[in-house]
């Protein structure tokens, strides 16, 4: 079987993604062929392809994409030709027409979950289950602060927060961006580009401060975070939209109101069978009962993920983003 993928031999801008066309061989022991038909963007993928989080070089590309079992290996028992799945790594190669791929990666989607659904919303979903649910434990009454409310994760963040109860108070870049928070349910916007978001989380949580600050922009949301928080509030540095947080001084922490900070990330939530399935099953069911409400704002066609990494990058997209084989 012949496909075409991505890779790419060393980081930087979009441009160094690249296309080839290779022979796909039959799958090993414990991997199925997997041919998708919708593949998911992630900012995770623009740290991969910059040199942000390193990857050992040449690399495959996408961590997120959907699709139909094509061919099992041995020692497959759970999955069988023509079931519908999804993935969301950890393995890079998602923007290919086909792969092979561990057979423990995989989802097997339910039927009234489609596949471009799937792949817009599947890691973005799981991702926001780990963060409100077992990562800050959001509590209902809690005020928390969402970072780019308007983007893939950021939108499914003010909608699980508003299911459980929180009182949201988003940051966007853009008026319109702030419309689509506002519609997602958050309870106040805060343009960051004009105003000062400190000084707003502190009036309309009465000086108090949020109890919990989901960041996923990094350098450029920080000290808003820091200086955002209540006493003994959590910063949750998930992303690193801005570039990454350095140099930080624990003391800081102190001097801030004894704030807890942490740095978490997907796999370390989802490592073990029982959690990879209770986190989807949850996501799946809040998707299908209409409390998460999944927006793909843009398509590509796969061959033009570079575009895509442009487009994401600059903010220049809204909600999930789908790239079409």
């Amino acid at each position: 079987m012949i496909v075409k993928k991505a890779y790419f031999e060393q980081t930087g801008d979009p441009e160094v993604i690249q296309w080839a066309e290779a022979k796909l061989p039959p799958p090993g022991p414990g991997e199925v062929r997997m041919r998708n038909t919708a593949v998911g963007l992630n900012y995770i993928d623009t740290y991969h392809r910059s040199g942000l989080y390193p990857v050992p070089l040449p690399s495959g590309l996408g961590v997120e994409a959907a699709g139909v079992v094509e061919a099992v290996g041995e020692s497959v028992d759970a999955l069988q030709v023509g079931d519908r799945v999804a993935t969301f790594g950890p393995a890079l190669g998602a923007y290919a027409t086909a792969r092979n791929i561990d057979a423990s990666a995989l989802f097997v989607l339910p039927d009234d979950i489609d596949d471009a659904l799937a792949a817009a919303g599947l890691l973005k979903g799981c991702t926001t289950e780990f963060l409100v649910e077992r990562c800050a434990r959001v509590q209902a009454g809690w005020d928390v602060v969402v970072h780019a409310a308007a983007g893939g994760v950021g939108l499914l963040l003010v909608q699980w927060l508003k299911h459980v109860g929180a009182h949201v108070i988003g940051t966007v870049s853009t008026k319109e961006k702030a419309e689509l928070a506002r519609a997602a349910g958050a309870d106040h916007v805060i343009l960051y580009s004009s105003e000062d978001v400190a000084q707003r989380v502190r009036a309309v949580t009465e000086g108090k401060g949020a109890e919990v600050c989901f960041d996923g922009v990094g350098q450029s949301t920080w000290n808003a975070s820091l200086d955002s928080a209540a006493r003994r509030g959590m910063i949750v540095s998930y992303g690193n939209a801005s570039g990454a947080v350095n140099g930080v001084n624990l003391g800081i922490l102190a001097a801030k109101g004894s704030l807890y900070v942490t740095r978490p990330t997907l796999f370390d939530y989802y490592k073990q069978a029982d959690e990879r399935a209770a986190g989807a099953q949850r996501v799946f069911a809040l998707l299908r009962q209409g409390t998460l409400k999944m927006t793909v704002g843009q398509h590509y066609p796969l061959e033009e993920a570079a575009q895509a990494h442009r487009d994401l990058e600059a903010r220049q997209t809204t909600g999930s983003t789908v790239l079409l084989p």
